[in-house]
């Protein structure tokens, strides 16, 4: 279960960063590709889960979703994909090359200190 592994970074990352402001974490923003195959629903249900009794408990997941980039071959631009009609948006053209995906990253992490 790939959600799961995923989880268990961010629970560990979040907790390190919590920990070194000694505040409890709130929420946390993370970004993925348009083709990462992260589920949101079971990686928020993984967190949730792996999250019980830490201080990352209760605490909310935000997941953005980066839309898949492409350049085209004809006109140069860059643009983003449509995979239901995958052609440039400035000349139409379907002759272009994918860009490397957005990586998984935690983009940020809110915090409380009392």
């Amino acid at each position: 279960m790939h959600e799961m592994m995923v989880a268990q970074s961010l629970l560990a990352a979040i907790s390190d960063e919590a920990a070194k402001h000694n505040a409890k974490p709130i929420a946390a923003k993370i970004s993925c590709g348009g083709l990462s195959a992260v589920n949101d629903e079971i990686l928020c249900f993984a967190f949730e889960a792996i999250a019980k009794d830490t201080p990352c408990e209760g605490m909310k997941l935000l997941i953005e979703h980066k839309p898949l980039r492409a350049k085209c071959r004809d006109c140069s631009r860059d643009f983003d994909v449509d995979l239901s009609m995958p052609k440039c948006a400035e000349c139409d053209s379907e002759n272009f090359e994918l860009l490397a995906d957005a990586p998984l990253l935690l983009e940020e992490i809110e915090l409380q200190t009392d």
